[in-house]
């Protein structure tokens, strides 16, 4: 599965911007699909994930209300809609998966950088 994320840019305290995660060599079907991020001299921290089949998310306590994650099943692609962006959440963000069940997310993205100006 090669995972391809895109989205990402600069924006101002308090904007928007929508990443996608795409996926080709197969569909999303029996895999949860989730976004990290990591900034300068950090490491990298879960954001949210999805479940592609039941659609039940998962979100980290600095996200929760800001941040939605979704699917689209006839595009086989995964959305993360941020909101309210702030400078805290400047970082390269990646979409991974991984088969349900298991703990392991084994398919990576190449990244996206999301920059957000105060």
């Amino acid at each position: 599965v090669q995972l391809q994320a895109s989205g990402g840019g600069l924006v101002q305290t308090g904007g928007s911007l929508r990443l996608s995660c795409a996926a080709s060599g197969r569909t999303f079907s029996g895999y949860a699909v989730g976004w990290f991020r990591q900034a300068p001299g950090k490491e990298r921290e879960f954001v949210a994930s999805i479940n592609w089949g039941a659609g039940n998310t998962l979100y980290a306590d600095s996200v929760k209300g800001r941040f939605t994650i979704s699917r689209d099943k006839a595009k086989n692609a995964v959305y993360l809609e941020m909101d309210s962006l702030n400078p805290e959440d400047t970082a390269v963000y990646y979409c991974a998966s991984r088969i349900v069940g298991r703990s392991i997310w084994e398919y990576w993205g190449q990244g996206t950088q999301v920059t957000v100006s105060s």
